[in-house]
């Protein structure tokens, strides 16, 4: 009997289309794991390097303080559809590399009806970000304010002290701190797994 040859161009060919096949399932899995991951991952890449003038986040207050001063100004934005007057309480501070400041920013609803409002922030110069720690911060917690109603809500933050040995900020003299308020939507026009309570507001004015 005539045992059949086996064909080596044939086995590397067959090999090779396998090869393609897990290669491709791999990839496959890895954009579907990517989809979900991207969020956090771009948060945590945000948090650890400042990208986009994104701030950290401090338990409490930094313990070093050196020489070295910085200003730090303080913007304040609504969106159109927010019918808010938003404004920080004083324009800028002048504060030593690790020295803890307390400031405010105040929200006015000028209209006749309540409004649901969220806020988003960023720092400028845009690399100042992974030295800017915030112990306090309304930021991402929904406000809710009735017809007129006011409030204060502070930000409580320091500057690192080791942008002091950062070559890229020797010459920032100056940070900006910015905040836009956003509209959200009433809780009962809401679908009922958005819903969550407003963030409670530091204090009434």
């Amino acid at each position: 009997m005539t045992v059949p040859q086996s064909n080596p161009s044939t086995e590397r060919t067959s090999r090779g289309n396998r090869r393609v096949a897990v290669m491709c399932a791999v990839a496959v899995v890895t954009m579907v794991g990517a989809s979900y991951a991207a969020v956090p991952l771009y948060d945590m890449f945000c948090k650890v390097t400042g990208f986009g003038g994104t701030t950290q986040r401090a338990e409490a207050p930094s313990g070093h303080i050196i020489d070295r001063k910085i200003i730090v100004r303080f913007d304040a934005n609504t969106a159109r559809k927010l019918g808010w007057k938003f404004k920080p309480a004083q324009s800028q501070v002048t504060l030593k590399l690790g020295e803890t400041a307390s400031v405010a920013y105040i929200a006015e609803n000028i209209t006749k009806k309540p409004g649901w409002a969220t806020a988003t922030f960023n720092v400028t110069p845009d690399i100042a970000g992974v030295y800017f720690n915030k112990i306090e911060c309304f930021c991402f917690t929904e406000q809710q304010l009735d017809a007129g109603g006011k409030t204060e809500m502070p930000v409580v933050f320091y500057v690192d002290p080791d942008l002091n040995d950062d070559p890229l900020l020797d010459h920032v003299k100056t940070i900006t701190l910015s905040y836009t308020f956003f509209a959200t939507d009433p809780p009962d026009a809401r679908p009922v797994a958005a819903k969550k309570p407003a963030g409670k507001l530091p204090r009434k004015l």
